[in-house]
């Protein structure tokens, strides 16, 4: 059954559902930015995946700061290759809802990303996001560089030094590698640009992320 499983649990890479292997087709162009959705992308520029949530909401948080590049949601982390967002959903992909965040570093740093991400939403509770439930909601920080990885790990160890003085448990955030990203399908790429009273779902904790937390001493 599709829709039969506890959708908070992981499948087994033998559980999970086949995909298939054609890639979801996508728009040129960013509908906000109008940069290409789809790499390669500029030299000098990098790229960091986040799960944080439902991905339209967490793709908004990114497209407005200043020097990134463009964003994309997919679905990364799993094991179905190019998943539908149905089979996401019925959790049998282990995939994560995500987002692809491009950026030039001499515009904003990681660390400032890193910021973002922890203040968009409440790292501490697993395999949800206030009312989204299911694996695909899980918090996590999927990297391209062992720089990326530091960064984020010293954040993360920094971040819950201050969530813990404020009542909040542990942090349940991935942090891994970045695997293959699978676009999403068209609808939902900049979704609440071109839906602006729709569904967000993204929340933070009200607990401020001190700036230069992956660096401090």
């Amino acid at each position: 059954m599709l829709f039969g499983r506890d959708k908070s649990q992981m499948p087994t890479p033998e559980d999970a559902l086949p995909g298939r292997s054609d890639t979801m087709r996508v728009p040129d162009q960013h509908f906000v930015n109008f940069h290409p959705l789809v790499g390669p992308f500029p030299e000098g520029t990098q790229s960091v995946i986040f799960g944080l949530g439902c991905f339209w909401g967490a793709e908004k948080l990114f497209w407005q700061i200043p020097g990134v590049y463009t964003t994309a949601v997919g679905y990364s982390a799993g094991f179905t290759p190019n998943p539908s967002y149905e089979e996401v959903c019925s959790g049998r992909t282990g995939h994560n809802e995500v987002v692809l965040v491009v950026f030039d570093p001499e515009v904003v740093s990681f660390d400032q990303l890193l910021q973002a991400f922890w203040e968009g939403h409440d790292p501490t509770q697993g395999m949800r996001q206030g009312n989204d439930r299911g694996t695909q909601y899980r918090s996590g920080i999927y990297v391209s560089s062992p720089e990326q990885r530091a960064a984020a790990e010293a954040s993360r160890d920094r971040y819950q030094e201050v969530l813990r003085a404020n009542g909040y448990g542990d942090i349940t955030t991935e942090i891994r590698d970045a695997g293959p990203f699978f676009y999403a399908e068209s609808y939902h790429q900049q979704y609440l640009a071109k839906n602006p009273n729709g569904y967000c779902g993204l929340g933070g904790t009200g607990v401020a992320c001190p700036a230069g937390l992956a660096t401090a001493d």
